[in-house]
């Protein structure tokens, strides 16, 4: 009994190895992020019902209305020869009608195309929603990679900091310092771990917001993120191409697109409304027991209320006008997002150059020169202090040049509605 419990409990720990590696491993790229949020994110689970629900009302909008049955029961009482009933067989006459209400030439397929209109808006805004969502995974995926490599290059600076203070403390302990050096070593790496903490109450609040948009619980554990996407080459982020992509793909373009279409529709509806509907029907009457007659019957509404309807057709001209204005701005606005970000990514892609090749380099060898003199006696320390801050603000600017490039080409993709 003891080794069949054994290995049934040996039997069931072997599937969750492969799911606690697979779960471990998500938050050191970005892919695995988005590949996570695609099955789990609720925001987007719900538009893809109501992508479903809409393709649904296609079918039922251009449908016919159900027939309609009708029973009279006439002269229940034959002429008061007989107390009041209800069996036909025994009032005077029974008369059935069957009917089917017919909308005008042309309703019910105006009504189906606004349904698939609607539809295809929804749709659009379904791959919105996603692109809106993952481009909040990747920009807080920068930010988080900034935040965390921003506290790895603190630690670096504060244990170069503490070696800097056994250097002033050797120094004073010599009598070739004084004491402001060591003091001045302190108080910089108190300042230090005071930034130190503010990265890390940072780096928490992202790591929450990625748990939110990945339906995960807010505490649940994270990979250290490891490395960022390569920004697309300056040839793949022309202007011109990539505003016709915008023009083409952009889902709340679409979105706005079918809306108008839809629109154009309703309109040319609502004017059909000037022409009447019809029901149709037919039936037997019966008398006692045989059925001596039948009936056919046609019936229509007269449209009379016509200043109702002109307000209706001026109503769905203000729609459709509406439409046109909303989809233009809607353009005008995308058009604007894609300049700004294309400007922001390429002056990232300046930053981080000029901080890799320049700004970097000058400041290593300024902090080097620093430190020989100081060791020297040629410099004080407050020079040294300096040579360091600009170490550290170069490698700052670079990190933060990576991460605003991402963020930059987040909001591109966003645009089009798919990677680059």
């Amino acid at each position: 009994m003891r080794k069949f419990t054994l290995w049934m409990m040996l039997a069931l720990a072997v599937p969750a190895g492969p799911a606690f590696s697979q779960d471990a491993a998500i938050g050191r790229t970005v892919e695995s992020l988005l590949e996570f949020a695609r099955d789990r994110n609720p925001e987007y689970a719900a538009m893809q019902a109501e992508a479903t629900a809409s393709a649904e009302r296609v079918t039922s909008a251009g449908a016919l209305p159900d027939p309609k049955f009708r029973m009279e029961l006439r002269d229940i009482t034959k002429s008061g020869d007989q107390n009041p009933t209800l069996s036909p067989s025994r009032v005077g006459s029974t008369k059935y009608l069957l009917s089917q209400d017919i909308p005008w030439f042309g309703k019910r397929d105006l009504k189906r195309e606004v349904a698939e209109l609607e539809g295809e808006s929804v749709k659009a805004r379904l791959l919105g929603t996603w692109s809106d969502i993952a481009a909040r995974i990747k920009t807080n995926y920068a930010q988080w990679y900034y935040v965390h490599r921003n506290e790895r290059l603190m630690r670096e600076i504060l244990d170069l900091m503490r070696r800097l203070e056994r250097i002033a403390q050797a120094r004073y302990t010599g009598g070739l310092a004084a004491l402001q050096d060591v003091i001045r070593a302190q108080v910089e790496q108190t300042k230090l771990r005071g930034e130190l903490v503010t990265l890390q109450t940072e780096q928490h609040h992202l790591h929450t917001r990625l748990n939110a948009l990945l339906a995960r619980p807010a505490e649940a554990p994270l990979a250290e993120p490891e490395k960022l996407r390569p920004l697309p080459a300056p040839a793949r982020l022309d202007y011109a191409a990539l505003a016709e992509r915008v023009r083409a793909r952009n889902p709340q373009l679409a979105s706005d697109l079918s809306k108008l279409e839809a629109a154009k529709k309703s309109r040319e509806l609502v004017y059909r409304n000037r022409y009447p509907d019809f029901t149709i029907g037919a039936g037997p009457i019966q008398y006692q027991n045989a059925i001596k007659e039948w009936e056919l019957m046609i019936e229509m509404n007269i449209p009379l209320q016509q200043s109702s309807r002109r307000s209706q057709e001026r109503e769905s001209e203000a729609m459709l006008a509406a439409a046109r204005s909303r989809r233009e701005a809607s353009t005008n606005q995308v058009l604007a997002e894609l300049a700004e970000n294309l400007a922001g990514i390429d002056g990232a892609r300046r930053i981080e150059a000029l901080a890799t090749d320049d700004l970097l380099p000058e400041a290593e060898l300024t902090f080097k020169a620093a430190l020989a003199g100081y060791e020297n006696g040629k410099l004080d320390f407050a020079t040294l202090l300096d040579a360091q801050r600009q170490i550290r603000q170069a490698r700052q600017e670079q990190i933060k040049a990576q991460a605003e490039g991402q963020a930059r080409l987040a909001e591109i993709e966003r645009l089009l509605g798919e990677d680059l």
